[in-house]
């Protein structure tokens, strides 16, 4: 099908050098077209340029943006978003004063979500977990990561990661699987971490690989869950097997899992609340993401991460949503740009390029994702007519987004 776009107030997100992400500097800067029009060609980015140049042009279906501004979908590349139930007991503990970590110390947490996600069939887990895919595609999320870590068991691991295989196969956003065995050591584990260590490496590992279910794997490397040696040898473990890592670090603690995730050249070190220079130094240079959750800080009280600093030191930096039932109910990326403007300092320009080719770098997809580029998947978003691009983060919750396109074909949730 071709769709053409025409008065469109303003293209956001042009990439026309081939770039895969912005580091430093380039965060900063926006290419942008003015007075617009835009075909896609079955799914893909086709052409775009000025209304002046528009002419007689063939399409199956004209869309009016009515002056409104054109926007790459975002790419949030750490999400938890398939689990089951709620968390809001644990709200309601935080709010009394009880911390993260305290709340893991008492069982609770990630552990909850274990126990609910246990008594949960396959097809309710999948049906909640589409709930959410559909909300944050009508919010302008075109690109998703979704990791399991909710089951804690072979069997419970694998039934997360059929899941989000079918969230694949069934939703038009693109999807990426990560398998996040270690996210916490289960109950009937506590005591013997190195015997489950052995059960990620040896059983769960070799039973995701044969089922063909992840592109990643990932630990947790932080503060009373995984140590970097731990990390380490689960990350070796799913390179062999054919998964890149990604790695949870330096949230509660610095762990040494920014070092260890450069070391096996993970794709992305995601948090990093706790960072210093020793950490900016690891990640000049490398392949490896750093991935800020800005969305969790806010949502437990903690300090941001050095956004800042980071870019100083001319890294290329991501963010994305966390979304998950404890630290981070929400998968709202407009909401995690607008909380990086006004939390980390960020400039627009640096927020929505780490949100969208930065975050789809993240999860090795911005050869298809992540701008306005002739190829690239067709996914994007159209806003009102709004006064700047600096409207968009401005105005966090006024209800800016008016459609929502996804492989070159209107969204509607």
């Amino acid at each position: 099908m071709r769709l053409l776009v025409k008065n469109i107030g303003k293209i956001v997100g042009i990439e026309t050098a081939g770039r895969l992400r912005l580091c430093g500097g380039e965060m900063d800067r926006l290419e942008t077209l003015d007075d617009a029009w835009l075909l896609a060609d079955d799914g893909r980015i086709a052409a775009f340029g000025r209304m002046e140049t528009l002419g007689e042009m063939a399409a199956d279906r004209t869309v009016d943006a009515e002056g409104g501004m054109l926007f790459p979908s975002f790419c949030d590349s750490h999400t938890h978003l398939v689990y089951a139930g709620s968390r809001e007991r644990e709200f309601l503990d935080k709010i009394n004063g009880l911390s993260y970590e305290e709340i893991a110390r008492r069982g609770g947490g990630i552990l909850n979500s274990a126990d609910l996600l246990h008594e949960t069939s396959e097809e309710e887990l999948y049906a909640q977990a589409m709930e959410r895919v559909r909300e944050i595609a009508a919010k302008g999320t075109g690109c998703v990561e979704i990791k399991s870590g909710y089951g804690l068991t072979t069997e419970d691991e694998l039934k997360m990661l059929r899941v989000i295989r079918r969230i694949r196969e069934t939703a038009p956003l693109a999807v990426r699987a990560t398998f996040l065995g270690a996210h916490a050591v289960p109950r009937s584990y506590i005591g013997r971490q190195e015997e489950y260590v052995e059960l990620v490496c040896n059983e769960m590992l070799p039973a995701v690989a044969a089922g063909k279910l992840a592109d990643f794997v990932d630990v947790f490397c932080d503060e009373g869950f995984f140590t970097v040696e731990q990390t380490a040898r689960i990350m070796k473990a799913g390179r062999k097997l054919g998964m890149q890592p990604k790695i949870h670090a330096n949230e509660l603690a610095v762990s040494g899992g920014v070092q260890v995730g450069v070391e096996y050249d993970a794709l992305s070190v995601d948090h990093l609340e706790r960072m210093g220079e020793a950490e900016i130094r690891a990640l000049r240079g490398a392949v490896t993401s750093p991935t800020m959750l800005p969305g969790a800080a806010f949502f437990l009280g903690m300090s941001y991460p050095p956004a800042r600093e980071m870019i100083r030191a001319g890294l290329g930096v991501a963010l994305a949503s966390d979304y998950n039932p404890g630290s981070s109910p929400s998968g709202d990326m407009r909401m995690v740009v607008s909380l990086a403007c006004i939390r980390m300092k960020m400039t627009p320009a640096e927020a929505i390029n780490a949100a969208t080719l930065n975050g789809a770098y993240a999860m090795g997809l911005s050869r298809s994702y992540g701008s306005v580029t002739v190829g690239k998947v067709a996914n994007f978003f159209i806003t009102k007519p709004i006064p700047s691009v600096e409207f968009l983060p401005y105005a966090y919750t006024t209800p800016l987004i008016r459609r929502v396109f996804l492989r070159g074909e209107e969204y509607v949730a």
